[in-house]
This record gives C-alpha cells, sequence and structure tokens, in this order.
C-alpha cells in the first residue's frame, strides 16, 4: 500500500514578502504588476484573500476590492531560492518527490510508513522543519493516492493538516464538491451540477456507461479517482 503526501505552502510569494520585510507582516498584499499595466495578481496574502482578491485577477479589480491592499512586484529568484529550500527539506524525507511548481510538491512516503512511523506524525515532523528552517508555513494532505492527498491539502487551508486513513477515501471525498476532483473544471462542476451531480459522492455513484458518454475517453480515470482510486506513480 502506498502512502502519499501533498504539501503546499501558503500564499507562497506573499508569504515570503512578509518574511523578508517584517512591515508587511499581517497586512494585505498583492504580488504581481501594476493596475495602470493591465497586471494580475500572482499571489495574495490571506489578509488580502478575505476581500476576496485571488490569484489571477486583474490588479486592477484586487485594488477595488481591496483598497488598503500593499502591491508587491514578484521577486522570482528570491522565490525560487525559499522553493530550493523547501524541496531539500522534502528529500530529506524521500528521495521519492515530484515538485508541481515552486510552491507545491507530492511526496511518496511509503517507506517511511512501512518501517513504523505513522503518517500524522510524519506529516507534523515535515510542517514544523519547514516552518523552524525556512519560516514558511505549509498544508499537508496525506492519503494512499495523489488524488486524497492533494485534495485533503487543499480543505484546511492555511498551515491545514488532513490525513485520511486507508479504507476512508471514498467516505472522505463523497461529502465533497463535485469542483475539488481534479479534472473537474468549474464549467463541468457547472454542467454536473445542472444534473443535480453536487458532489464527488453522487458523480461515484454513476454507472461506467454514463462516464463514458460524458468523458470519453477520461471516463475510467475520472470514475476511479470520484472513489478514492488512483494509481498514479510519482
Amino acid at each position: 500500500m502506498r502512502h502519499i503526501l501533498h504539501a503546499d505552502l501558503d500564499a507562497f510569494y506573499a508569504a515570503v514578502e512578509q518574511l523578508d520585510n517584517l512591515d508587511l507582516a499581517g497586512k494585505p498584499i498583492l504580488v504581481g504588476g501594476r493596475p495602470e499595466n493591465r497586471g494580475v495578481v500572482a499571489t495574495a496574502s490571506y489578509e488580502a484573500r478575505q476581500f476576496g482578491v485571488h490569484s489571477a485577477m486583474p490588479m486592477r479589480t484586487a485594488v477595488q476590492r481591496c483598497p488598503h491592499g500593499i502591491i508587491v512586484s514578484p521577486r522570482f529568484a528570491r522565490y525560487r531560492e525559499k522553493s530550493n529550500e523547501v524541496m531539500a527539506i522534502f528529500r530529506d524525507f524521500t528521495d521519492s518527490v515530484e515538485p508541481l511548481s515552486l510552491d507545491e510538491a507530492y511526496l511518496d512516503i511509503t517507506s517511511l510508513i512501512d518501517r513504523g512511523e505513522k503518517p500524522l506524525a510524519v506529516a507534523l515532523d515535515l510542517k514544523s522543519r519547514i516552518f523552524n528552517e525556512t519560516g514558511l508555513r505549509v498544508s499537508v494532505g496525506v492519503g494512499t493516492c495523489k488524488t486524497v492527498a492533494k485534495i485533503g491539502s487543499d480543505l484546511d487551508k492555511p498551515d491545514g493538516l488532513v490525513v485520511v486513513q486507508p479504507g476512508e477515501e471514498a467516505k472522505f471525498l463523497a461529502p465533497l464538491s463535485v469542483g475539488k476532483l481534479w479534472g473537474i473544471g468549474p464549467k463541468t462542476a457547472e454542467r454536473l451540477n445542472r444534473e443535480n451531480i453536487k458532489t464527488i459522492g453522487e458523480l461515484a455513484e454513476k454507472p461506467l456507461e454514463w462516464f463514458a458518454r460524458i468523458f470519453g475517453k477520461r471516463a475510467t480515470n475520472l470514475r476511479d479517482k470520484s472513489m478514492g482510486i488512483d494509481n498514479e506513480a510519482l
């Protein structure tokens, strides 16, 4: 049995800016281009997100929603530097690491669990080390597959921790919004909602023939993921 951990740094670019400049700590930060230059938000701090600001939003809109937001130009070299620090910690835990971007990665921690460590203990240790050694906070999801781990890491942000026990995958996924499932975009979620399919559990109840009609070649893959079955390798 595999044990997969997904780690996702919280509001990464904004967190680095607040870490490097204590005057920005606790303030609404908008990392991105200037509104007069049609800039967009790369990352917003959680203080700014309370005003409805999110990544990829036009900076002009972000400033309208969060007038007191502090616009900070991105420093990608610095973000790569901090990302490298975090990835090095990941690789201290396991050689099997799959980075998805500067701020998130999958870790296969099966070998640690097989030698007696508990998934919760591994996750807590990882979160503690990242904070103590880099000053950054990370949200973590742990499960038996990528799908469950990634959804878990997103559920309790910021500084979240969700561990799904083996055999509990389908039960964990069932009440969640169908849009949480990897591969279900906003438009597809709207279409499913119109068919009265609002949760992953309701999606999982559909027969394979229905999946084939709706999703074509992706039918089996999406049906399995809706049930918490995902054998995709790192």
